[in-house]
């Protein structure tokens, strides 16, 4: 069969199989692969000769990974040292928790790969040996599953990473998780733009005013006027405002009670405040400076809870908004909603959707995707009251009325009259034409 320096340790072997020939633990060992001699099997077979090779001087071979079927390997005994799922998964965290140490990863993400390897994979795979692990076991507990599409693309990629981090030490083997394919996101799937209406925002606000105080109303009625993200706005500080220009400087973020000194898509922006924002902001300072005098508060951050503490986590915020909007006849939406209205209030308004792109810190293939259709359609109605609310320096009259259901239902009604004497006048017109160019 040929010398072993001359095959380079790997022979082809009878009914279609492939041998190894090398030592380990002063043995020498000769197991086999079901795998067609060819020529190209052969070359693959002494790169995976070589990796064991540096496996067995490293320290990490593991005979029962790389050869499950060798028919003598209950004879090794204490040689075995095949890794588990588990070992895996808990070496890929620790790895994360080191970039994390690193400031290369965010804590964020590194708490959702750790919930999700740990509650959904671990209980499945956990105790098995990893190289044993198939794909068709890995798609056959996906599917187990009644997952959104965001959901199951969330779990089979952390598990990708981790399958692909546990491979990195034996590149010649394949990995399972490789051929788990994420779904496709359709434009029907995505979230759609649902923004509040001039009105439904002025009524909210002066409820939330009504319900939780001033320090809270100030936070809500801020964000629908400046379309901050949440994250961003409880960790402005003093420093990040210049109430002379009328500009806010937006450079850090807290998740989930960590601060991050960079933002979501990682850019500094500077957003110009409109006049409603801007008067906001100045009642929440004189709120503040009154609590700083009588020592509620000791740090820097502008937006607090009613006690002076500064906002921790968005938990808080979120079920007052919630609490508050379903006690409405409005329907109901998440926070984040405020800051898709500002943004289309700003392209209703005729506003660049270059700058609004800048301001709110998206990228014009997101302004174009989700935004496009509130450019243009626009109720003057609509529009008015948007430029009217913007542009001032107070909240309307109307505010303090909005809960009042008969006002409510009147404005309803007069803004679906505008909308329909406006399609009757286009249909007129259209009418009119048609007429010309056929006499």
């Amino acid at each position: 069969m040929g010398s072993k320096w001359f095959t380079g340790g790997v022979v082809a072997a009878p009914r279609g199989r492939i041998q190894f020939d090398f030592i380990f633990n002063s043995i020498r060992y000769r197991p086999s692969i079901k795998r067609p001699p060819s020529e190209a099997n052969l070359r693959r077979a002494r790169e995976r000769l070589e990796s064991i090779k540096q496996q067995i001087c490293l320290g990490t071979f593991s005979f029962e990974e790389e050869f499950p079927d060798y028919r003598l390997l209950r004879r090794l005994g204490g040689t075995s040292s095949a890794r588990l799922c588990g070992d895996v998964f808990d070496a890929y965290l620790a790895h994360c928790e080191a970039r994390l140490r690193r400031n290369d990863m965010a804590a964020a993400t590194v708490r959702s790969y750790r919930k999700i390897l740990d509650g959904i994979w671990r209980p499945h795979l956990g105790e098995l040996v990893f190289s044993h692990v198939r794909y068709s076991r890995l798609i056959a507990i996906s599917d187990g599953h009644n997952w959104s599409k965001k959901t199951y693309n969330n779990t089979i990629s952390v598990l990708k990473r981790a399958f692909d981090f546990g491979y990195r030490d034996r590149p010649v083997h394949e990995n399972p998780a490789i051929n788990l394919r994420c779904a496709r996101l359709r434009k029907a799937d995505r979230p759609k733009v649902d923004p509040f209406s001039m009105h439904d925002a002025e009524t909210l606000i002066a409820a939330i005013h009504h319900d939780w105080g001033e320090a809270q109303g100030n936070y809500d009625e801020f964000r629908f006027f400046t379309g901050l993200r949440p994250s961003e706005q409880i960790a402005l500080v003093l420093s990040d405002i210049d109430l002379v220009q009328g500009i806010i400087s937006v450079n850090k973020a807290r998740v989930s009670g960590v601060d991050r000194d960079k933002t979501k898509t990682s850019e500094d922006r500077r957003v110009q405040l409109c006049p409603r924002a801007l008067s906001v902001l100045r009642r929440h300072l004189r709120l503040r400076e009154s609590l700083e005098v009588a020592g509620e508060i000791d740090h820097e951050h502008v937006f607090f809870v009613e006690t002076g503490e500064p906002f921790r986590t968005l938990h808080h915020p979120q079920r007052r908004w919630r609490k508050t909007l379903q006690s409405l006849k409005v329907r109901y939406r998440p926070p984040y909603t405020a800051r898709q209205t500002s943004v289309s209030w700003n392209l209703m308004a005729g506003k660049n959707p270059l700058w609004v792109a800048k301001q709110h810190g998206h990228s014009i293939a997101t302004m174009l995707r989700a935004y496009a259709a509130w450019a243009e359609g626009t109720a003057e109605v609509d529009v008015e009251a948007i430029k009217r609310s913007m542009n001032t320096s107070e909240a309307p009259p109307a505010i303090n009325l909005a809960v009042n259901l008969s006002v409510a239902e009147a404005l309803q009604a007069r803004r679906a009259s505008t909308i329909r004497t406006h399609a009757l006048r286009r249909h007129a017109l259209t009418d009119c034409s048609a007429m010309e160019n056929w006499q």
